[in-house]
């Protein structure tokens, strides 16, 4: 899948002003952001973006507090694994569990080692909202043995097989609504010799079933998160369950927390690294 990379530029630049951009566009189908001052990076699957429908919501900037300008870049599928091997070192989470690329020997052993090759989909590894679920993991010990697990907006799948690897209850259930996430979460699965404790499914909140989870891993974005939680507490099973929520920045908290609240579900903790926020939330 080719996409779209759409660089906005906010005069004057600042993460309120940034954030308010990437709340206006993120309707139009814009799956995830970058910001880099002055700029906010949006991207977005080629097939989905609708200049006419960008340029009538950036409109409503125009003569306000700050001006939205912006350029156009079509990023083509083979750029994304060159970038990415490019860059990718191997990452050590908690002295606990590496992640590695295929190529990469030789490494000190941890306890868990995880080999991942992202195919275009997100989750290497390295980002802060990555590492922080994967340490969340780590610290339910002995609570995720054989709990009923899903990974919502799965990726790689690394969080899936990092959940299989540690004793979740089989099979561990990884679902995106990118049929090439599905397919890269699958062959890392396998890659990582878990492909037999692993289910993917491709599709959105929507296809979840009442009554089903323990425990919910979702690290995708702040939107997503408020539409979607809702049915993330359905899918829980009458006992109650716990749901891990990333993708999102620190000043977002307050507002899942809230959404969390009226649901019937309290924050157990929060975690945050480099202004990303981790937050585990549990039914009342």
């Amino acid at each position: 899948m080719d996409y779209i990379a759409v660089h906005l530029n906010i005069a004057p630049f600042s993460e309120m002003a940034a954030e308010i951009v990437e709340a206006e566009i993120a309707d139009l189908g814009f799956d995830s952001f970058t910001m880099e001052e002055p700029v906010l990076n949006a991207f977005i699957p080629q097939e989905q973006f609708s200049e006419p429908n960008l340029k009538v919501v950036l409109s409503g900037f125009s003569g306000g507090e700050f001006e939205v300008s912006y350029t156009v870049e079509r990023i083509e599928e083979q750029n994304w694994n060159a970038v990415w091997e490019s860059d990718f070192e191997p990452v050590v989470v908690n002295d606990v569990v590496t992640i590695k690329a295929p190529y990469h020997k030789g490494l000190p052993l941890t306890k868990y080692n995880i080999t991942i090759d992202p195919k275009m989909s997100f989750g290497s590894g390295h980002h802060q909202t990555t590492c922080m679920m994967i340490g969340a993991l780590l610290d339910e010990g002995r609570a995720l043995k054989g709990k009923a697990l899903l990974d919502m907006g799965c990726g790689t799948g690394i969080l899936s097989v990092a959940a299989a690897k540690l004793g979740a209850g089989v099979p561990v259930h990884a679902v995106d609504i990118d049929p090439i996430c599905v397919r890269s979460a699958n062959d890392n699965a396998r890659r990582n010799r878990v492909g037999h404790k692993i289910v993917t499914r491709c599709g959105d909140a929507s296809i979840l079933q009442k009554g089903q989870y323990d425990m919910i891993l979702a690290n995708i974005n702040r939107n997503i998160l408020l539409a979607d939680m809702s049915t993330y507490v359905r899918a829980f099973k009458p006992s109650g369950g716990s749901l891990f929520i990333s993708g999102f920045y620190t000043e977002d908290i307050p507002m899942l927390v809230e959404a969390a609240d009226k649901l019937g579900m309290d924050v157990e903790y929060t975690r945050e690294n480099d202004n990303w926020a981790m937050v585990k939330l549990v039914t009342r």
